[in-house]
């Protein structure tokens, strides 16, 4: 019975250090989320006030009959009426086109980064050529497209010269090929931009691999195929994104100065469509609808394509 009180009285002072340590990290764990609460407290106001504050209020606005004073209650009743209507439809149609060029818009700016990382002859010289259009705004980048497809413009002028006149239209005259005309700007003015995204992850890969891999015999094509591109995966999921995003809210300018959203509807895009119906027609509660349509619409395309590149990785 001695030695047990002795033990006892040992391992009381023990348990009573393991709880004054036990009270001190919970002590310090509080401190550290009261500090994280008040360090994050000015940011989530910033994005109360300015994204999810704004949002609700387009949520609002698109379920209502707006004239920019005056808004009458609707109900969801105004997205059925979006969706009857064959315009939205058409429009539509224009933004799944220009996904189209999309694989393209991110396919040649890597074949692209990857002869640079490999230092070619005038390396140097072709990067600064290839940044440019990031330096350029979608204004002027409209006004030269403009004039590159115009009846008589640059294309029309190298057909000619090449004895191909027969082929000559006015591309910005017809739907379909004023539509490819602005697919080809825009995958033109996103060169630059994906090629430095690329150019950024390439930097990353441990030089080590690479020369690992040429000391085992493989080839450029190979590392490039089995070690760059496998190595890229964040990067294209990136790049995707950021092309996706421009492509649904990012062209409005251009086709502002290229076309104006026509002939008809042909290069009218559902974030042209919002301005169309807000400020030209005066309809800014069916504008807020088309609005809150192709933020779900952007949301759900990044979401896939995010999905996608993480079951691949």
């Amino acid at each position: 019975m001695a030695q047990a009180e002795v033990e006892a009285v040992r391992v009381r002072p023990s348990l009573r250090e393991g709880s004054k340590r036990g009270r001190r990290a919970s002590g310090i764990a509080r401190q550290r989320a009261r500090a994280g609460i008040v360090l994050t407290a000015p940011a989530f106001v910033v994005v109360v006030l300015l994204l999810i504050i704004p949002i609700g209020e387009a949520v609002y606005y698109s379920m209502t009959n707006w004239d920019g004073i005056t808004a009458q209650w609707v109900g969801p009743r105004t997205y059925l009426n979006l969706f009857e209507t064959p315009t939205f439809w058409r429009v539509l149609e224009n933004n799944g086109l220009l996904l189209l060029a999309l694989p393209i818009a991110v396919f040649i700016p890597l074949v692209i980064a990857g002869m640079l990382h490999e230092h070619v002859w005038g390396w140097k010289v072709f990067r600064s050529l290839i940044f440019l259009p990031t330096a350029v705004s979608w204004v002027v980048i409209g006004i030269v497209a403009m004039q590159v497809f115009a009846a008589n413009g640059t294309v029309n002028s190298l057909l000619g010269a090449l004895g191909l006149k027969s082929l000559e239209i006015n591309f910005l005259g017809f739907e379909y090929s004023a539509l490819a005309a602005v697919a080809v700007t825009f995958i033109w003015s996103m060169v630059g931009t994906n090629t430095i995204v690329f150019l950024t992850g390439m930097s990353t890969i441990d030089p080590a691999i690479y020369e690992a891999a040429r000391l085992d015999g493989a080839g450029r094509l190979m590392v490039f195929r089995h070690i760059t591109l496998p190595l890229l995966k964040r990067y294209f999921q990136f790049g995707f994104v950021i092309t996706t995003i421009s492509a649904f809210t990012g062209l409005f300018s251009l086709i502002f100065i290229m076309t104006e959203g026509g002939p008809g509807y042909g290069t009218t895009t559902l974030e042209f469509f919002v301005y169309q119906q807000a400020f030209a027609i005066g309809a800014f509660g069916t504008g807020a609808t088309v609005g809150i349509v192709l933020l779900v619409i952007i949301f759900g395309v990044n979401l896939l394509q995010m999905r996608i590149l993480r079951g691949e990785t």
